[in-house]
């Protein structure tokens, strides 16, 4: 399986530990097999911290689906499971890490998904009301990498300047 990085310069080697807290899914590596949603990100992270928009571009090794890794696989449409897992993940007040997974599959929280994060927290919506709304909506895919061990099964193939 092909996977994508948009960033704003080349990495030799994945470091998890410059990965940001308070991300989706944990501090991590990310990527998706959109390519154009990895190009946006990669022209966003060059706007805001310099460099140039860089396309990363990984092989997923397919073993992994068999391998002993601890995966969690999220529906591609928004769930009340993601949407908490999310909002965990996000919380400030929370220690870190809040799970254990080597790799998450789901949905990226764009600002729509954002917006029902902080009407949850308003209370003007349940987490069942708030996943409910987003249903409807698309959402891009993301794969968390959150350990070495998962990192062994990702290969870098290629890398473009955008």
């Amino acid at each position: 399986m092909t996977l994508y990085h948009g960033t704003n310069n080349d990495i030799e080697k994945i470091d998890l530990t410059k990965g940001l807290r308070y991300k989706d899914f944990g501090r991590g590596f990310y990527l998706t097999p959109d390519r154009t949603t990895a190009i946006r990100m990669a022209k966003k992270k060059a706007r805001l911290f310099g460099g140039m928009p860089t396309l990363i571009t990984y092989h997923l090794n397919e073993a992994v689906l068999q391998s002993d890794l601890n995966i969690k696989v999220f529906p591609e449409k928004a769930c009340v499971e993601w949407f908490l897992f999310v909002d965990a993940n996000r919380d400030r007040k929370k220690p870190q890490p809040i799970h254990n997974y080597d790799i998450v599959i789901g949905p990226i929280a764009d600002d729509g998904v954002v917006l029902q994060l902080i009407n949850y927290h308003q209370g003007i919506y349940s987490p069942n009301e708030a996943a409910r709304l987003l249903q409807d909506k698309y959402l891009d895919q993301q794969f968390y990498f959150g350990t070495d061990k998962a990192l062994h099964y990702l290969h870098k193939e290629n890398v473009e300047t955008i």
